[in-house]
């Protein structure tokens, strides 16, 4: 049995509420289950000088915690001056998975920053930036299109990610907290709406696991995924 008394194969709830913001050219607020994240795009008129003159655009990330997200304070990172490895990691992590949906040739010769900020933590924290990031990236690129900045669609296909572990010996989708810090095996799956990875974290922390029970983590992943995709896809629609 679960904590949370769902079936090893279910999602947390899902909800995502586009427009959150009135400044950002694209934004919502995704929820999955207790962890709630806002994510915003922004689209400037410059790229990273190694790839300025290139005519390819650029899909870049930053990540970060509110305070009270988890159970106790954090110190804000600004505080101490520098960001910790944890954030760094991730946002570039989201940043990767993201430009991984994107034709940089159609999207022209401009930078979109998509930032992702936790207001509450549950786990899978990055999978729901990646997945709602995704969603104000879509936002923010429909409102080239409609002004004719762009010709044509950049983005090829949806980009979304899902926990996946191995919990009290049973293979289970969309960890929450409570079986994240007491799963044997830890696994994060970012995928495209179309099937294709995109990039696969996993690690045993406390139990190793074999060929079979990776590919059933897969298997729910691939579930989980298809579900995100049809939430972001009628969240934009």
């Amino acid at each position: 049995m679960r904590p949370s008394g769902r079936d090893l194969s279910e999602m947390r709830a899902v909800s995502i509420e586009t427009e959150f913001t009135k400044h950002a050219e694209g934004s919502c607020l995704i929820k999955v289950g207790d962890t709630h994240v806002l994510c915003t795009a922004t689209i400037e008129d410059r790229v990273p000088p190694f790839i300025k003159g290139s005519g390819l655009g650029w899909v870049t990330a930053e990540y970060g915690m509110l305070p009270r997200a988890t159970n106790t304070r954090m110190r804000r990172e600004a505080a101490s001056g520098k960001q910790g490895g944890r954030t760094v990691e991730i946002q570039r992590l989201i940043g990767r998975a993201l430009r991984a949906g994107v034709d940089r040739v159609a999207l022209g010769e401009r930078q979109i920053t998509v930032d992702c900020d936790v207001i509450q933590a549950d786990g899978g924290t990055r999978c729901a930036s990646i997945t709602g990031g995704w969603v104000a990236l879509r936002l923010a690129v429909n409102k080239l299109l409609k002004s004719g900045d762009v010709i044509s669609d950049p983005l090829v296909d949806p980009v979304a990610a899902v926990s996946c572990g191995i919990y009290a010996g049973q293979p289970v989708l969309d960890l929450d907290y409570p079986e994240d810090s007491e799963a044997g095996v830890d696994g994060n799956f970012i995928m495209t709406g179309s099937g294709k990875l995109i990039e696969v974290q996993m690690s045993a922390e406390g139990s190793v696991f074999s060929r079979d029970q990776m590919n059933n983590l897969m298997n729910l992943a691939e579930k989980g995924v298809g579900e995100l995709v049809a939430a972001q896809k009628a969240a934009t629609a």
